[in-house]
């Protein structure tokens, strides 16, 4: 007796392109979204074509999540050795033969120009999650070395460039990554302590180690100053302090409810550097005050919880871990560039995730975000 099978529809056949989605993680995503649209046509209507741009910017990342989301993550697993090579190799050519701007030799001509670093946001966790996968079951001591060495062959190859803002970004990515694996607090305890030292003992001798003839070691004279500036922007307030200074004006006199939409006097008598760019949290925090920055934490603080939940309930090591990373990565992007503007932090170029302007920046959220939704799709498949 012959067997007759119905020929799936056209629709079943391609549902699960379109289904799957974490309901949750796409409303951050619009929340912010909107709070990113609605800033940056106040701080950029009059400069150029940058709200349209970053609209086109958000379609391209939307269009990244939804091809990224397709792939299962044992396929992103595959791609983390080769990514992670290429990524390196690129560092190392840049080094060599690279393009140097503004006294950082950060590009490299590949038939465009291309930012290599960029890659490691990426590439970075994957790289580390896959190792963790493979010492799944026996994992020891060397096997974090090994992990801390993989770390640091790219960071140090970005800080020299200097790029010190991907290289934070890089850095955070990776140690999450170690993290979660199950780094000892017996060895993190010991760093967060020596590392809150460094910072009291920095801010109480501030006016010794700023002077002029004080060399700091492995710090170049421009990061140094970024620093110095950090404890004091009166030192310089037409320089580098000016930022801070102007940054720190728009945030408080924005108060309780802020001046209103496009009513920022700071911002649109462009008393604001990158008003558009790195310093967008000031325009908004002055243009909505208070309340309006809540509600900007509010989707940051549900966007990474969310993403925490995904990563808890991800079916493999590789997956919990790359989620946990890539989600707190996040909380790293926002915390940097609302402290920096806050003046609590040096400035070091890192963008506000969904407010910021920047072509580069979007992509990776996407890549970011669409690994993300993998996972998620991938764990409900699992599940049913």
């Amino acid at each position: 007796m012959s067997a007759v099978f119905d020929k799936p529809s056209l629709w079943q056949r391609v549902r699960p392109v379109f289904t799957g989605f974490d309901g949750p993680l796409i409303i951050a995503m619009v929340w912010l979204g909107a709070f990113g649209l609605v800033t940056m046509y106040s701080a950029g209507y009059d400069h150029g074509t940058r709200f349209v741009d970053h609209g086109r910017n958000m379609l391209l990342a939307l269009g990244i999540l939804f091809v990224v989301a397709q792939i299962p993550p044992q396929r992103l697993m595959a791609l983390a050795v080769p990514l992670y090579t290429v990524g390196v190799a690129l560092l190392i050519a840049t080094a060599v033969i690279g393009i140097t701007k503004k006294g950082a030799t950060r590009w490299l001509n590949v038939g465009v120009v291309i930012q290599p670093s960029e890659i490691l946001k990426i590439a970075m966790p994957l790289m580390l999650a896959w190792w963790f996968q493979r010492r799944e079951g026996h994992m020891r001591a060397p096997d974090f070395a090994v992990a801390l060495l993989l770390l640091a062959v790219p960071v140090g190859l970005i800080v020299k460039q200097p790029d010190l803002g991907t290289a934070i970004l890089v850095f955070s990515a990776g140690l999450y990554v170690i993290f979660f694996a199950g780094l000892s607090w017996r060895l993190i305890v010991p760093v967060l302590v020596v590392a809150a030292i460094a910072i009291t003992a920095i801010a109480l001798s501030g006016d010794r180690i700023c002077e002029p003839d004080v060399k700091w070691p492995l710090l170049r004279d421009y990061q140094k100053h970024r620093v110095c500036t950090l404890l004091d922007p009166t030192t310089d307030p037409l320089g580098k302090g000016f930022h801070i200074i102007q940054g720190m004006i728009a945030i408080g006199s924005g108060g309780i409810e802020g001046k209103g939409f496009m009513k920022g006097t700071q911002t649109h008598l462009e008393f604001i550097p990158e008003r558009t760019t790195d310093f967008i949290f000031a325009a908004f925090a002055e243009e909505f005050g208070l309340m309006g920055v809540a509600g900007l934490l509010i989707g940051f603080v549900f966007l990474i919880l969310r993403g925490l939940m995904i990563a808890a309930e991800a079916p493999s090591v590789f997956s919990r871990l790359l989620a946990g990373a890539i989600t707190l990565s996040f909380f790293t992007y926002a915390f940097v560039n609302m402290g920096m503007v806050s003046g609590i932090l040096p400035v070091v170029g890192i963008p506000l995730p969904f407010i910021s302007y920047g072509g580069t920046a979007m992509v990776t959220l996407g890549l970011g975000l669409g690994i993300l939704m993998s996972i998620a799709k991938n764990r409900r498949l699992v599940q049913t």
